[in-house]
């Protein structure tokens, strides 16, 4: 008989496994079941690999009809990618991005630790981003295989962009397998820092919606070019300001 926990009405706000009640001196059946399945679902998300094929088609699908170009880190594959984190911040394949004229932003499409964030949000998010982005000078779309957030950072460099964003599956909890982080930087070169990034995080179903990221992400990147720095310079007023929806 399962025992009904008193603090079972917390989890109407969070995704956080608490109050699962106790059956016994253990969890409930569906409770291990639950955890087990998250389990799985966590560790497809940081093995399944990047599909090009499949966000080339949802770039098409969405309008965008910038170029797209597929880089890959000096991770050679996954095994190496999750044990050096270092190669994942350097880049391979410098031929493809030939230097440009300057562009106001690039953005960087990445694998990090969930490629199924990837699939699923990466797209939405660029496509409202862009939306409110008219008049800018955007780069190519950069398809990046075990990449780091720092990875934005040499890339940026080399098509020579004003500001680097870079769309990537984030490290899998237990309660989203899904989630999609963006990291903003201004003048982004090898070597900068986490301080000089701005992050939205948690872009999901259930979390952040795509639409609402992209507008966000437009306003920081507004804001970022109007005082010529990210990070700690940088602080989300959209709310404040009325821009975007809190």
């Amino acid at each position: 008989m399962t025992a009904r926990d008193p603090w079972g009405f917390l989890q109407a706000h969070t995704d956080a496994r608490i109050a699962l009640g106790r059956s016994g001196n253990g969890l409930p059946t569906r409770e291990v079941l639950a955890f087990r399945m998250a389990h799985a679902q966590a560790r497809d998300a940081v093995y399944t690999p990047l599909d090009a094929k499949l966000l080339r088609g949802q770039i098409s699908a969405a309008g965008v009809s910038l170029p797209v170009i597929e880089v890959s880190s000096q991770a050679p594959d996954r095994t190496t990618f999750l044990q050096r984190p270092d190669l994942g911040r350097l880049l391979t394949d410098e031929a493809k991005l030939a230097t440009r004229e300057m562009c106001d932003v690039v953005f960087v499409l990445a694998d990090g630790l969930s490629a199924r964030a990837l699939h699923e949000n990466a797209v939405p998010t660029l496509a409202a981003t862009l939306i409110a982005l008219e008049g800018w000078r955007v780069g190519p779309v950069v398809l990046a295989r075990q990449g780091r957030v720092a990875l934005a950072d040499p890339i940026g460099e080399r098509v020579n962009a004003l500001l680097s964003v870079i769309l990537i599956g984030e490290r899998p909890g237990l309660s989203a397998a899904d989630s999609l982080g963006a990291y903003l930087t201004y003048a982004p070169r090898t070597g900068r820092q986490n301080a000089d990034r701005n992050c939205i995080s948690n872009i999901r179903a259930g979390g952040m919606s795509p639409a609402t990221a992209g507008h966000k992400i437009a306003y920081l990147l507004s804001r970022a070019r109007a005082i010529s720095g990210t990070g700690v310079m940088l602080k989300d007023m959209s709310a404040q300001t009325g821009q975007i929806a809190p």
